[in-house]
């Protein structure tokens, strides 16, 4: 079978559709610091709202323990729709109770309210699937039917992903669908040559999807913290850098795999070593097999890629013509750090082909350093669902879209 779309669910207009959204934005002080989420919500909502139908858009923001915590309200995200809609945003401060209940009922055709966050309630991230399904069973009480377009969580079965979705006619909405065309594009039908390039902080993270594009791409670029890692592997010190010692040997497995199959994994060969971890840390570029030689000795930590390796990685990009990143390259948050993960950002600007920025920190990354979304092929809205796609492994929120 493949995804259902919106088309599918047949004219909507006059009825009253829930959309799982992700406004899953990161707040500071109650401020929103990266609407990146609540914009991508947008084309579906506006397709849906000029259609004529009654707009409930459910939610999840943070972690909250399954209890309401003004913390985590979806109400900043609430107000932001608002505004890049241009219209009003009805805004219930409850999931399935007598707010919730109210708001829904007095929406007119062509207008949309928010709940609040779905998380609030224990029943949408339950582990007991009986559970689940009474919360979503509520949920689904206001909706004529569902559709799906929090990529973000995708790869989870929770109750407003999985259990909603086989209660009511369902479909994708248009963010889903554009990111499983990107992503079947980098797993079936690249177009060469073909760069990934990795970064972050653990190298745990990322054996899935090493191992599965192995076969499937000319070159792997490894930055981040997890380049400690790899380095390691190859027997060098590392001073205090971040290290996962309990994944050399599985590194090394790949790094001798990566050369019986001709692909080309490119290590840095140099890095910006500080003394301590801040802005104020004094630093200096060292080559990477020779990290404890700087004036810190082994108490250095390595905190981004050299100018030499970001150089080279950004040749390696612009030759290239599929990249997909995902991991900053060194600690972007600090001034004196990000110039790693800047090359990085604006080399994928200039490939001529399809430039994939992975979703998650490397999402709010281009965006902190000043790069616009539309400079880029495409930037994904769910870095832990992207991975797992591009792991090959199944993800129950398309597969209940009909999705194999």
């Amino acid at each position: 079978m493949s995804l259902r779309t919106i088309e599918e669910l047949g004219p909507l207009g006059g009825t009253s559709v829930i959309v799982r959204c992700d406004l899953n934005v990161p707040l500071k002080d109650g401020e929103i610091t990266d609407d990146g989420r609540i914009r991508a919500s947008l084309p579906t909502l506006q397709k849906l709202l000029d259609d004529g139908a009654k707009v409930i858009v459910v939610s999840h923001l943070g972690r909250p323990d399954g209890a309401p915590d003004d913390r985590y309200s979806l109400r900043p995200a609430a107000d932001r729709l608002g505004e890049l809609l241009g219209s009003p945003v009805a805004f219930a401060t409850d999931t399935v109770g007598d707010s919730a209940e109210s708001t829904v009922a007095a929406l007119e055709d062509g207008q949309l309210a928010v709940l609040e966050n779905l998380r609030f309630n224990p029943g949408e991230t339950s582990k007991d699937e009986g559970e689940r399904r009474a919360f979503a069973e509520k949920l689904a009480a206001f909706g004529t039917a569902f559709v799906s377009d929090g990529f973000g969580v995708v790869h989870r079965k929770q109750a407003s992903v999985y259990e909603l979705a086989q209660l009511l006619p369902s479909a994708a909405g248009l963010l889903i669908a554009a990111e499983l065309d990107v992503l079947e594009r980098l797993t079936r039908t690249p177009e060469k040559p073909y760069a990934v390039v990795l970064g972050g902080s653990k190298v745990s993270d990322k054996l899935g999807v090493i191992g599965h594009l192995l076969p499937r791409v000319d070159t792997l670029l490894i930055g981040g913290g997890m380049l400690f890692t790899f380095l390691a592997a190859q027997g060098h010190k590392v001073g205090s850098s971040l290290l996962e010692a309990d994944q050399i040997d599985t590194v090394k497995g790949y790094l001798a795999d990566a050369e019986q199959r001709g692909v080309t994994i490119v290590l840095p060969t140099d890095v910006v070593v500080a003394s301590k971890f801040g802005a104020d840390a004094e630093h200096v570029v060292r080559p990477a097999d020779s990290i404890e030689d700087s004036p810190f000795g082994a108490s250095g930590l390595g905190l981004d890629i050299g100018p030499d390796t970001a150089a080279a990685f950004a040749d390696v990009i612009r030759d290239s013509k599929t990249v997909f990143w995902n991991g900053p390259m060194g600690v972007f948050e600090l001034a004196p750090f990000a110039a790693g993960t800047k090359a990085v950002a604006q080399a994928l600007t200039e490939v001529d082909g399809l430039s994939v920025v992975g979703g998650g920190d490397s999402a709010a990354a281009i965006r902190a350093l000043g790069f616009r979304d539309d400079q880029f092929g495409h930037v994904s809205t769910g870095g832990g669902a992207s991975l797992e796609f591009l792991e090959g492994k199944h993800l129950p929120g398309l597969e209940v879209l009909g999705w194999q």
